[in-house]
């Protein structure tokens, strides 16, 4: 495995900290994930101890072969049998120091048995620091997020031949699925949303007993996880099409309207540019398109940072100002919603590149 120092070293700078804690529960904090570079193992209740040059890992002997098969070489493991050796270690090395912790994701408990056992000097959120460092990927992350979106778009090429009436979005979303897996995803990024017909304008809409039938739209937010990272696409179909009918025209339109607004955000997005005006330019070309139909219909931002998680560092496109930089991966996912008649959101990851952005 690579050296993980330029992470410790992107994590720490301008850091307070003498060093950060990472401590499981039954997930992994993508924190740990982010400085181990662990893909496999679950380390359940372990504790990473982070310093600027190297690291410490206090796991159980269960988890100990997995850790020394993939640990960097800046990690030193040391399995902890016992709870008294787990809170001796713990005392050794933070004991003064002045103590980082993941603020947004270590629970109360967990916190107040770091914090009685380290002796430390002082503690604080890092979760800050994560973000900044997580925000920028390296060229290995992009190759692995690149993996990612090609195993998702593999599954959304093929599940249009699985598509049957009277199958329920649930059907679906458990043949999709097993697609991705069968690519050789290491499982979902998220769960996956499947709508069937009016289902499709409630973005968030989780997949039901509702049957499919014929002109109805179909609409898929889905995403692999590979090696730890996530994609995150959207496609919208419509299934078995009447196209002499108003209904398909509707949706062709809306369809129509929603690939040029995606277009205008890929173009829009660039180094040095505010992602809130990027979303702006955007919701202001659907509410003036086809005289203003939609005006008020794009329910949400433009799109969000993707990584470790499908919503990786907190930065979004629309929510506040953020200045977009090289080597940001976000999602550009405009999208219309018509209440009781459905919606067509498509979503791809895009790249930030030194003179623009790209698609993955």
């Amino acid at each position: 495995m690579r050296s993980m120092r330029s992470r410790l070293s992107r994590v720490f700078a301008g850091s307070k900290f003498d060093a950060l804690v990472l401590m499981n529960t039954e997930e992994k904090d993508a924190n740990f994930t982010y400085l181990t570079g662990f893909y496999g193992g679950v380390f359940e209740q372990d504790v990473l101890m982070a310093f600027p040059d190297r690291m410490v890992l206090l796991t159980s002997e269960l988890e100990a072969g997995i850790a020394e098969e993939q640990r960097p070489k800046e990690m030193e493991i040391v399995v902890v049998d016992k709870r008294e050796k787990f809170q001796k270690e713990l005392g050794a090395h933070l004991a003064g120091k002045e103590v980082g912790i993941s603020g947004g994701y270590l629970p109360y408990a967990y916190y107040k048995f770091i914090r009685k056992y380290a002796k430390a000097k002082g503690f604080g959120d890092a979760q800050a620091l994560f973000a900044r460092a997580r925000e920028i990927k390296e060229p290995e992350e992009i190759d692995t997020m690149r993996s990612a979106v090609r195993i998702t778009k593999k599954a959304l090429g093929a599940i249009p031949s699985y598509f049957k009436e009277g199958m329920t979005e649930l059907q679906l979303a458990a043949r999709f699925n097993y697609l991705m897996m069968e690519q050789g995803a290491q499982k979902t990024s998220f769960d996956s949303i499947v709508s069937f017909g009016a289902n499709s304008a409630l973005p968030h809409h989780m997949p039901d007993s509702t049957k499919l039938r014929p002109n109805s739209i179909v609409l898929l937010d889905v995403g692999a996880m590979y090696k730890n990272y996530c994609a995150d696409m959207t496609r919208t179909f419509v299934f078995k099409a009447d196209r002499r009918s108003s209904k398909y025209a509707r949706i062709m339109e809306m369809h129509k309207v929603v690939e040029q607004a995606q277009r205008l955000g890929l173009e829009s997005i660039r180094p040095g540019a505010d992602g809130h005006d990027v979303h702006m330019k955007v919701a202001e070309f659907i509410d003036t398109a086809e005289h203003g139909r939609y005006r008020g219909k794009s329910i949400h931002s433009l799109g969000h940072d993707i990584g470790l998680e499908v919503h990786d560092s907190g930065l979004g496109l629309g929510m506040h100002k953020n200045i977009l930089r090289q080597g940001m991966v976000l999602s550009d996912e405009p999208g219309i919603y018509v209440q009781g008649f459905g919606g067509v959101r498509i979503e791809d990851d895009v790249l930030v590149t030194k003179d623009g952005a790209r698609f993955l």
